[in-house]
Parts: C-alpha cells; structure tokens; sequence
C-alpha cells in the first residue's frame, strides 16, 4: 500500500525529458512515441488475450536452500505431514490434466469455495496476498507464476503440476497433482498430495488444527480433476 501511495502521489509532479541523448542510440519510431492511454489500451489487450509473460503480482521471495522440498526422502530429517487422495478417470489423461492446469482463478478448486475464500480473507488480514491475485491465463500456467496464494513449483504436462503456498503459516505448505496412465492407456489415475513442513510447534498446532477442513476441500477437488467418472483406484 505503501509503495502505491507513492506511485500515485507522484504523478501530481510534471517530468519533462531535457537529456534525449537516448534518442542517438535508439532513435524514435516512424510513428513516433506511443501515448501513455495507447500504451495502457495495449497493456490490458495482451493480460486479456493472454499474451504476456509475467505481472507484479508474480514477485517473490524464494526460499533458503536449507527449506525442506516435498520429494525430500524419509531419511532427510524433519515432518512432512501428508493428505493424499488417489481417483481413477476413465477419461483420457490430456483431458484430466486441462481440468488439473485451469485450477484456481475464477474455477475455483472445489465444491467447498467458501472454505477457500476463508482462508484468503485470513492470509489478508494478517498481512499475506490473500486470493485476490487470480491467474495470468485462464488455462495454461507458467512455472514460477502466482496464481492466487500459490506459486507454480513444478509443472510436466501432462503428468505433474506443484503448487508452493504463498500464505502467511507456520511452515511450508505445498498441493500436487500427479498423473499417470491406468493399465488400459486410455484412463487416467490422479493423485492429490497436500504438504506440510511444520516450523516448530506452533507449525504442528496448526496442521491439526486445519485438518477438519481437509475432509471439506480435498475430496471434491480430486473429484473435481478427475471429472463425471472418478471413482476410486480398484
């Protein structure tokens, strides 16, 4: 907010260019320079029609080298508490993985949307992004891109896309989507995986005191991905 403020106050102040020295290297186009309204018309028509890499909202801190990784072994040290759901699709896995890559934005993630709103409310009000960050593309994500309180890990279509939570907790959190063939090679078997690494104990406290929310969001969004036929892997 603070930064904004800034932003804003300062276009009260008049700039004038006096130094065009510029101009020698990069000389100005035939038709001259793009007004500022022209400039913003073509801005928001490339974020409409998808055509740009990256926005603000994707900055962020990475982490230290010393953070725990979800496909850290069991003899690295250290909880990593799990939550996975595993479905079968008889859908093919390219169509699985369309419903897997449009997560989150204005799809949502699960029947339980509400859940997910409440917890953005929460990470906003104690300083965090919330879930107002939305996505970049409505169907297709970019490795190291935000989309709504998460940052794209991983991503190998059309077989896994990791998503590191960007909220305010005490730990790293993580949600991943593994998918793979089914014996027929014309179905598909999905895996929900949500991570937690717990920092101290307040870290543990507050796994456990989410977990009832699991039973609400987890089981309808791996439904949700694995479409009209989920059913559980026989």
């Amino acid at each position: 907010i603070t930064l904004a403020r800034r932003l804003v106050e300062s276009l009260k102040n008049e700039v004038v260019a006096r130094d065009d020295s510029i101009r020698k290297l990069i000389p100005d186009s035939k038709d001259g320079l793009t007004p500022f309204k022209k400039a913003v018309e073509l801005a928001l028509t490339r974020i409409k029609e998808a055509n740009v890499e990256t926005r603000w909202t994707n900055a962020s801190v990475p982490g230290t080298p010393s953070d725990p990784l979800p496909t850290d072994p069991d003899w690295a040290g250290g909880t990593l508490y799990t939550d996975v759901r595993t479905l079968h699709s008889d859908d093919s896995i390219e169509t699985v993985w369309k419903r897997v890559e449009a997560i989150g934005g204005k799809h949502g993630y699960s029947t339980a949307t509400w859940a997910w709103e409440l917890r953005g409310l929460m990470d906003k009000f104690v300083g965090g992004v919330g879930l107002r960050r939305g996505r970049r593309d409505d169907e297709h994500l970019i490795e190291g891109e935000a989309l709504d309180f998460w940052r794209v890990e991983a991503i190998n279509r059309p077989f896994l896309l990791r998503l590191r939570a960007e909220m305010r907790m005490p730990g790293l959190a993580w949600l991943e989507f593994a998918l793979e063939k089914d014996e027929s090679g014309s179905g598909t078997i999905i895996t929900q995986r949500a991570l937690f690494a717990p920092k101290g104990l307040f870290g543990h406290a507050y796994w456990w005191s989410v977990w009832p929310m699991h039973g609400l969001v987890f089981p309808s969004m791996v439904k949700n991905m694995a479409g009209p036929s989920a059913r559980k892997k026989s």
